[in-house]
C-alpha cells in the first residue's frame, strides 16, 4: 500500500521538525509538506495532495479551526487531525463540528500520534481520552432542543443505518461493527457512507456527536 501522505501545519518550526521525525520513522507515513499558518493550507494542499493534515489551532494569521472549516468545505478534502496544547471545550467542539476527524493533545505519546494519523487516513475517528470526557460532559449538559434536532435528523436513517451510527458513536471500527452486526466490512462501509450522505455530514466524528446529542450512546 502507498504511504499515508501528511501535511504538517504549525507555526513552531521545532514542533514541525519533531512531528516530521516522529511520522517519518517508517514506510507507512510520508510527510509531504509543511505550513506555518492556516492561510498557507489551501496552496500547500493543492501542491502536495496530502491524505491527512495535522493541524495546530493557535497560529498568528489564520487559526487552525478556521483553516479546517475552509478546507473541509472543499470537494475531496483531506482528513484533518487537530494536534494542539489547548483542550478548551470551545476548541474541541468547534474543531469536531467543522469537520476534523480527530483531536489530540501534544503530550500524546509519539506512537499514538502516528497511529492516529493512520486511523484518520482510513476514515476512523480518534480522540484523546480527556477530549472524550469533555464530549460526554457536553452531552450531559445539552439542552432539550439539541436532542430534538438530533432525533429529527436520525429519523432519516433506516433501522440498520441507525444501528451502524450508534456503533460509530461508540468508537467502533468498521471491523468491530462488522463482527457485532454480522455483516461484511464492505457492507459496513456502504452503510457508513449512506449515513454521512443522509445526514449531510463529512466524517464519523460528526456522526458520533449527533448520536450523542440524541442520547443514543
Amino acid at each position: 500500500m502507498s504511504p499515508v501522505r501528511v501535511l504538517i501545519v504549525d507555526d513552531d518550526p521545532l514542533v514541525r521538525a519533531g512531528l516530521s521525525m516522529i511520522l517519518s520513522g517508517g514506510t507507512d507515513v510520508q510527510v509531504v509538506g509543511q505550513a506555518a499558518d492556516g492561510g498557507e493550507v489551501p496552496a500547500a494542499v493543492a501542491a502536495h495532495q496530502p491524505d491527512v493534515v495535522l493541524m495546530d489551532i493557535r497560529m498568528p494569521g489564520v487559526d487552525g479551526l478556521t483553516a479546517t472549516e475552509r478546507l473541509r468545505r472543499r470537494p475531496e478534502a483531506p482528513q484533518v487531525l487537530v494536534l494542539t496544547t489547548f483542550d478548551a471545550d470551545e476548541y474541541v467542539l468547534r474543531a469536531l463540528r467543522v469537520g476534523a476527524s480527530g483531536f489530540l493533545l501534544k503530550d500524546t505519546p509519539p506512537g499514538q500520534i502516528k497511529d492516529a494519523v493512520l486511523r484518520v487516513a482510513q476514515g476512523e475517528a480518534t480522540l484523546s481520552p480527556s477530549v472524550t470526557r469533555q464530549l460526554i460532559a457536553h452531552v450531559a449538559a445539552d439542552p432539550r432542543p439539541a436532542r430534538d434536532q438530533a432525533d429529527e435528523l436520525l429519523d432519516r436513517l433506516s433501522v440498520r443505518e441507525k444501528e451502524v451510527a450508534v456503533l460509530v458513536a461508540q468508537g467502533k471500527s468498521n471491523a468491530e461493527i462488522s463482527t457485532e452486526l454480522y455483516m461484511s466490512v464492505a457492507t459496513v462501509k456502504a452503510h457508513v457512507s449512506r449515513v454521512l450522505t443522509k445526514l449531510d455530514l463529512n466524517n464519523r466524528v460528526q456522526v458520533a456527536l449527533l448520536v450523542h446529542d440524541a442520547g443514543l450512546a
